[in-house]
């Protein structure tokens, strides 16, 4: 329903933690960024940004040069890439009709599992609930179930996540809130750029 306002109108400015090495070489064109594929990603299979938002990955990758197994390769020096993203045909879990159509993908993939007699995956980890196994494979399920319903494929994920506890006493904003983006293909980069400082 309402497909048309799927289609987000101009760009969004995209950051990416990542060592400055690699970084680097991306600048160049002499390397791409790799779509992330963890069955407890948060947002399905993707290219993952925090959407305006330099301070946030920077941290991220602050983060993963301390913890190795929180990225796919080695951060030694800390570095954040910008983009220009076209979100395409997205898939805005800041929008009901998304909202609606993962919740019958999560009825639909609890009802196969139930048939099969398979224990559906939990998101664990922490009062954050870190490792988003549950969330990851209803995502790409629902990705699957448009496929097979033969319905254009989303070129992205755009969600809300509300992380690290309250940001004050008795808050409804948290100290690590940030709206993070999967891209579903590397075409839609528009293109790469260097922070200013």
């Amino acid at each position: 329903m309402y497909t048309t306002y799927k289609k987000q109108p101009s760009f969004v400015l995209g950051f990416h933690g990542c060592d400055k090495t690699w970084g680097e070489k991306i600048l160049a064109g002499k390397a791409k960024l790799n779509s992330s594929a963890n069955d407890y990603d948060w947002l399905g299979t993707g290219i993952y940004f925090w959407e305006s938002n330099p301070t946030r990955a920077l941290k991220f990758a602050q983060e993963a040069a301390k913890r190795p197994e929180l990225t796919q390769g080695k951060i030694r020096k800390p570095f954040v890439l910008g983009a220009i993203i076209d979100l395409g045909l997205c898939c805005n879990l800041h929008d009901q009709s998304a909202l609606d159509e993962l919740k019958a993908a999560y009825t639909s993939m609890k009802d196969m599992s139930e048939i099969a007699g398979t224990p559906m995956p939990q998101n664990k980890v922490g009062p954050d609930k870190l490792m988003r196994h549950l969330d990851c494979a209803v995502i790409n399920y629902m990705h699957t179930l448009r496929e097979v319903a033969e319905l254009p494929p989303y070129d992205s994920v755009r969600a809300a996540f509300h992380e690290g506890g309250d940001l004050y006493p008795e808050s409804g904003f948290t100290k690590n809130s940030h709206v993070q983006i999967a891209l579903r293909s590397e075409k839609q980069i528009l293109g790469y750029f260097r922070l200013r400082p």
